[in-house]
């Protein structure tokens, strides 16, 4: 009927249009009608009811009947650009909420800015400063922080600025993380560095594997749960238990705080540190015992191997150890690795020492000499590390090998075995839960894993001067902080434990971790409880990403205001963006 009706207008040019008729207690009518005249009288009849129609549809079928030209927005509209936005909202979102502008600064300013923009580009695209302000404009960051027009120089002195302020910084995010009798996380780590100028820059032990270059020594300070709170730079000379005492300083001077519990590895927390540690009676401690002092309580009898055979956890003292709690543990599984593992090198070891001892036999004419075969022997011992279970004669044009079976069974009866140490008493801190604290030391090398090899790459390190370097590093640091909280707020989407933190507190502190029975449901279907993919933090990102703000000008003028359109999310996408908005953040 409508159909006939236009044609009927097109044809006889019969006046019709859309009248609104009020309906009492219901929503009005909207009505297709024709009108005429008849001498003095207005006539109109109703051609079709279009209620049912929606309001877009109503407008533009009126625009029609008076005659008033229509477009389709692709013959008027011209695209100008398209730029990924989703995941430039997300972060920018989760820095709100994390109250990270804050924190840099009270009062805005064009430093605070370009710092957050490199922090968030650190999660986006990490590179280099100069690549950083050309990336940077392939997404919407620029325009939403308003720094497109930054450029190499600017990032240098926003750089600075943030140095400068790191003391702050770090003391608000203590504040706001950390509390007394708290327990503080430390470990330090080191990065290769490509240069020659920067004083920071030397030869040390490099945690990298890169041979033949200088590095960068930072250790990283965390809470309990592996939240980074602050960070310290080092030269690569440094040894990792010197930095201790700065981190003893820090916790008390700058952060005030007189009661805490600091846990670091046996290589940190050495026993000149602890002694150092105790002049301080309300900072306590949780580390290990090395190989070497296990056997020695285990040479005086303080340690019982008895004890583990019923249990996997036992509590000692010793004399050696005035005023401290021992916990020691026994993995089986642990046992197991490090006898094969120990199988294995003896055997590459005897392989190599026997191709030594060969070719000494057949130097006849001209017999190897002593130092030679000594070269050459240290070459393997040194290699694979098992000089202490072999006996070797070294003399002109001879060479003679035995194993140390004594010394091999001796250190396999400690195969699974570790000590842990601590200052706390039992009200205090319980023998499993000491241990789960110690094991919270995963938390700071997962930390290093994303700053040096995931996503954030804090190297290679580009800077060439000794503040420059800190500065980036404490930048990566402040960009994981974002990360951190970005990952725990999307646990659902990705494949991570959700229910990590609570299985952490009770399950059995000596055997492998195992995931829950959730987090094994998802890798296994690859599917979220709400039927979602499973997602990576980086295939997350991507998917975020997707989510484009497009500009747009009229066809017909050359130069026009234009504007700017965001589609409606994606159900993961806004799924994503609602978990953000339930982000908890301790003392926001």
């Amino acid at each position: 009927m409508l159909v006939l009706a236009y044609n009927y207008y097109v044809a006889y040019n019969a006046p019709m249009y859309i009248e609104t008729v009020p309906n009492r207690n219901s929503p009005p009518a909207i009505l297709l009608r024709e009108g005429w005249r008849e001498g003095s009288m207005t006539h109109k009849r109703t051609l079709a009811n279009l209620s049912h129609w929606p309001k877009q549809k109503i407008e533009t079928f009126r625009r029609l009947l008076q005659d008033e030209p229509l477009v389709s927005p692709q013959d008027l509209f011209c695209t100008h650009k398209t730029l990924p936005h989703g995941h430039v909202e997300a972060i920018l979102m989760a820095t709100r909420k994390l109250g990270l502008v804050s924190l840099l600064a009270a009062k805005r300013c064009r430093e605070r800015d370009l710092v957050m923009a490199m922090i968030a580009a650190r999660l986006l695209h990490p590179c280099s400063k100069l690549a950083a302000t050309r990336e940077w404009h392939t997404t919407t960051l620029a325009e939403e922080l308003s720094v497109a027009d930054a450029t190499e120089d600017d990032l240098y002195q926003a750089m600075d600025w943030l140095l400068e302020r790191q003391p702050r910084i770090e003391k608000k995010l203590a504040a706001r993380h950390l509390g007394e009798d708290c327990l503080v996380l430390y470990d330090v780590s080191s990065s290769y560095y490509e240069g020659h100028t920067c004083p920071l820059a030397q030869y040390g032990h490099d945690k990298d594997g890169k041979k033949g270059l200088p590095i960068i020594v930072y250790g990283v300070m965390t809470d309990g749960e592996g939240r980074p709170i602050a960070v310290e730079v080092y030269p690569g000379n440094t040894g990792d238990s010197t930095t201790v005492a700065d981190q003893v300083e820090k916790l008390r001077d700058r952060f005030q705080l007189s009661r805490v519990v600091l846990v670091g590895d046996r290589g940190m927390l050495t026993q000149p540190q602890i002694d150092k540690m105790k002049m301080h009676p309300g900072l306590g401690w949780i580390t290990a015992l090395t190989s070497v002092a296990i056997r020695g309580l285990l040479e005086t009898g303080a340690l019982q191997l008895s004890l583990l055979d019923e249990t996997n956890l036992a509590e000692i003292t010793s004399p050696d150890y005035p005023g401290e709690r021992l916990m020691v543990c026994h993995n089986p599984l642990l046992e197991e690795e490090r006898g094969r593992k120990r199988q294995e090198l003896l055997q590459a070891t005897e392989k190599a020492l026997t191709k030594v001892s060969k070719q000494v036999e057949r130097r006849k004419k001209k017999p190897l000499k002593e130092a030679e075969i000594a070269l050459k022997v240290g070459k393997v011992l040194g290699r694979y590390k098992m000089g202490k279970h072999f006996l070797y004669t070294i003399g002109e044009g001879k060479f003679q090998w035995s194993r140390r079976e004594q010394t091999i069974e001796q250190e396999a009866k400690l195969d699974g075995i570790y000590v842990i140490r601590t200052s706390e008493s039992v009200e205090r801190l319980s023998a499993a839960d000491t241990v789960r604290s110690y094991k919270s030391l995963a938390q700071v090398e997962r930390a290093f894993r994303t700053l040096k090899g995931i996503d954030l790459l804090i190297r290679p390190i580009r800077h060439r001067t000794e503040d420059r370097v800190p500065a980036h590093i404490f930048l990566c640091l402040l960009a994981y902080y974002v990360e951190w909280h970005l990952r725990r707020a999307w646990a659902p989407l990705l494949f991570e434990d959700e229910q990590l933190a609570q299985e952490r507190r009770r399950r059995d502190p000596i055997l492998p971790a195992t995931c829950s029975p959730s987090a094994q449901e998802k890798k296994l279907t690859r599917q979220t409880a709400d039927g979602f993919p499973v997602h990576s933090f980086a295939t997350l990102m991507a998917e975020l990403a997707s989510r484009a703000r497009v500009t747009y000008g009229l066809k017909s003028e050359e130069s026009t205001p234009s504007f700017q359109q965001v589609p409606e999310p994606t159900p993961l996408q806004a799924k994503a963006y609602a978990l953000l908005a339930l982000l908890p953040v301790v003392g926001s």
